[in-house]
C-alpha cells in the first residue's frame, strides 16, 4: 500500500511541476499568441503562418480516450 502511495504522490507532483505556467489570461479582444499544433493530418501548424486569414480550431477526444 506504501508503495502505491509513493507512486500516486510521485505521478502527482509530477504533473504539477510540467504544469505550464501562462503570463496572463486572454480576455475578449486580445490577439492571440503564436501556437503550433499537429493537424490530422500529421502536419504541424503555426498560428504565424495563417496571419490574416481565418482560423477556426475544431479538436475532438481520439477514439477510447476520456476526453
Amino acid at each position: 500500500m506504501k508503495r502505491i502511495l509513493g507512486a500516486a504522490a510521485v505521478m502527482l507532483l509530477g504533473g504539477a511541476l510540467m504544469t505550464p505556467a501562462f503570463a496572463e489570461e486572454l480576455k475578449v479582444g486580445d490577439k492571440a499568441p503564436d501556437f503550433k499544433l499537429q493537424g490530422s493530418d500529421g502536419r504541424t501548424y503555426s498560428l504565424a503562418d495563417l496571419r490574416g486569414k481565418t482560423v477556426v480550431l475544431a479538436w475532438f477526444p481520439k477514439a477510447f480516450t476520456g476526453g
